[in-house]
C-alpha cells in the first residue's frame, strides 16, 4: 500500500485554490496566501486575539499592508473580509 505523498496532495490543493487568493477594495487588489506555513501559524497565535493590524499585516506582508492602510476601511469590512477568505480556502482567521 503506498503511503500519503504530502507534495501531490499539496499540488491538489493548490491547483484548486491557486497559490493567493485576492480581494479587492477601491481600485486596489491585494492577495493573502492560500495555505500557512508554520512560521506563520506561530506568529499568529503570538497575536492577540484583538489585534487586527498585526493580523492584516502579517498575513498580507509589509508592502501591501501599506497600501491598505490608506484605505477608510471599517471593522465591519475587515470581517467581511476574512469571513469569506476562510470560507474559500478553509483557514479560519479572526474567529474563536
Amino acid at each position: 500500500m503506498p503511503g500519503f505523498n504530502v507534495n501531490a496532495a499539496r499540488a491538489q490543493r493548490l491547483e484548486a485554490l491557486g497559490r493567493a487568493w485576492t480581494f479587492t477594495l477601491d481600485d486596489d487588489t491585494f492577495e493573502l496566501p492560500t495555505e500557512l506555513g508554520r512560521g506563520t501559524a506561530r506568529k499568529l497565535r503570538a497575536l492577540d486575539d484583538n489585534d487586527v493590524d498585526g493580523l492584516l499585516q502579517l498575513l498580507l506582508g509589509e508592502q501591501q499592508f501599506g497600501r491598505f492602510e490608506r484605505h477608510d476601511i471599517t471593522m465591519q469590512d475587515i470581517a467581511a473580509i476574512l469571513e469569506a477568505y476562510g470560507k474559500e480556502t478553509g483557514l479560519g482567521l479572526g474567529e474563536d
